[in-house]
């Protein structure tokens, strides 16, 4: 087994660099060099998805030069941490969720390996977007380290930068979402026709837009992400 974790920029502070190295993939460079990392008793690959430093918005992200370059390095199972907003009153900020479903509200994003003709068309299975033993072990692993992660919820991937209107979220909400983010596809749908098995790891860091009465803020959201992550930490050490 290969595990990589991809996540945000500050999420390569949590592990220790063992070495870095560079990928070459017909996609293009992939967000960062690939950082060969030791989080607990296991080592892996790490992708900064918006780049070192962090520059890259969502809808920008090379992902499928990331899941490329992870499957020339062997990788088979990824791990994805997403900060997210959240229609969920149970998961407020700093909350752990590990998804079972996705709707993608996305666009213009380059969606498929066969997209091209450097590789062959797929029509993936997809119905169940995070099923596999990863999501599993992500679970048992929070209820070793005695997390409180949530099982189950339904991701919203929007297009950003910018985040949601209040009516989109009410949207969203009736569509049967209860979380909000903006990185989780195309990752997921590349993950699965790279033959990858692919969780997300869902930090919430605030309630979605017309949820909460405090207008959100870059500067709250990054206090809360940075208190949240010692939780990741855990929780990946505890795999």
């Amino acid at each position: 087994m290969s595990l990589a974790i991809i996540g945000g920029t500050g999420a390569l502070d949590l592990f220790e660099v063992i070495e870095q190295k560079r990928v070459e993939t017909p996609y293009g460079p992939p967000s960062s060099a690939i950082a060969r990392v030791r989080f607990g008793a296991l080592e892996g690959w790490f992708v900064a998805r918006h780049g070192r430093p962090h520059r890259i918005p969502p809808h920008r992200v090379n992902y499928r030069a990331n899941i490329d370059a992870l499957h020339r390095l062997g990788v088979d199972r990824i791990i994805a941490v997403n900060a997210v907003g959240s229609m969920d009153p149970r998961c407020g900020p700093g909350a752990l969720v590990v998804p079972d479903q996705l709707i993608d509200y996305t666009w213009g994003r380059l969606h498929s390996f066969s997209d091209d003709d450097i590789a062959p068309l797929r029509h993936i299975e997809f119905a169940e977007p995070f099923a596999g033993s990863t999501r599993t072990a992500l679970l048992e692993a929070a209820r070793r380290a005695g997390l409180r992660c949530h099982d189950g919820g339904c991701v919203a991937v929007t297009q950003g930068p910018r985040l949601e209107t209040a009516a989109e979220i009410r949207r969203m909400s009736r569509d049967g979402a209860t979380l909000v983010g903006m990185t989780t596809m195309p990752e997921a749908a590349l993950a699965r026709e790279a033959g990858m098995d692919y969780a997300s790891l869902c930090v919430v860091a605030n309630a979605a837009a017309g949820m909460d009465e405090t207008p959100i803020s870059e500067e709250a959201i990054h206090d809360v992400l940075a208190g949240a992550m010692a939780d990741v930490r855990v929780l990946l050490a505890s795999l």
